[in-house]
């Protein structure tokens, strides 16, 4: 009952939502950098939505599943096939053992998600399953997952009636499309936000910002108006993902699902939760325009989010349940 890497992609981990309640310590949350792909992903498999789900990127790896499985494949579309067989994405899809998950091209995002009903037999670290690349802890082994790994499964189902003589079904419920292309990404003030002067306040909202090609999981570094500050002088303190900051150079950084826990460097902004997935799905190159929101907003779109995915992991709880014999 495993997962095994037939070939190697560009940075593919095992994640969930994150580490909590380590940063004094130095150890931020790490986790998922589309926290609403990939608990939906889980969600419809009816699972819990921080159970640990495979990132990948493009080039991504390729996954011989060595017994049966369900899975649900959300966020960027990498035309995904199984077998040579295209599979579509947000539906779970019942495999036969030995079957071969692929992804032929980046279509369109940055990141996708694979959800897998069976669980993944990992230890984890301080609480998480996510891969801290830094520390080398969590996930496989505190690494990127490399050709000829094996991940055991921590449950065995049965879903040979599903299957019939396939090597895969595509269950008859889904999700919408959510990945979202909007150029206009939401924020609240930071604490050094009126720290810059009025021309740059008001260039931040009206300009483009590119995301530029040294960008990773720690921070996107942005291309765009050049700041001004009217004080300079701030203590370190704490941050968190979605904090934007200004540099020395003048330029900015959106910190990022690996963002160091404190930082020097004035916190002019922080990307709204329900926004942090849309910016997760961009490339380097792609721009985006800041849109000024308030607390009671962000607090209300990210409280929507939250609901929508509750409800549809109860309801695919109930269908999988029906379909699927779990031991």
């Amino acid at each position: 009952m495993s997962l095994r890497i037939i070939r190697e992609g560009l940075l593919d981990t095992v994640q969930d939502l994150g580490r909590k309640g380590f940063q004094h310590l130095g150890i931020n949350p790490g986790g998922v950098m589309d926290r609403f792909s990939a608990q939906l992903a889980n969600a419809l498999l009816g699972i819990e939505p921080d159970a640990p789900v495979l990132e990948l990127h493009f080039p991504s790896a390729q996954i011989l599943f060595e017994s049966q499985t369900v899975i649900a494949i959300c966020g960027a579309d990498f035309d995904p096939i199984i077998n040579q067989e295209s599979v579509p994405m947000h539906h779970p899809i019942a495999i036969a053992e030995n079957s071969l998950l692929q992804f032929r091209q980046m279509k369109k995002g940055a990141r996708v998600y694979v959800a897998i009903l069976n669980g993944l037999q990992l230890e984890p670290w301080k609480g998480s399953y996510s891969t801290n690349l830094k520390a080398g802890a969590g996930g496989f082994q505190g690494r990127a997952l490399r050709k000829y790994d094996q991940i055991f499964f921590s449950r065995q189902i049965n879903i040979s009636k599903l299957l019939g003589e396939k090597c895969f079904s595509v269950l008859p419920w889904k999700a919408l499309d959510t990945i979202e292309h909007r150029e206009a990404i939401e924020f609240v003030i930071g604490s050094e936000w009126h720290s810059l002067d009025a021309e740059s306040r008001k260039e931040f909202e009206q300009h483009w910002f590119q995301i530029g090609r040294d960008s990773d999981r720690m921070g996107y570094k942005l291309k765009g108006p050049v700041l001004k500050l009217t004080e300079t002088d701030i203590l370190s303190s704490g941050v968190g993902f979605g904090t934007v900051q200004l540099l020395p150079d003048r330029s900015l950084i959106v910190l990022m699902a690996d963002h160091q826990t404190t930082g020097g460097y004035p916190r002019i902004a922080h990307v709204i939760s329900a926004h942090l997935p849309i910016l997760a799905q961009k490339n380097p190159g792609d721009v985006f325009m800041f849109k000024m929101t308030d607390l009671e907003t962000a607090e209300e779109k990210i409280s929507r989010q939250q609901k929508y995915l509750e409800e549809i992991r109860i309801a695919c709880k109930f269908r999988i349940e029906n379909l699927v014999h779990v031991s």
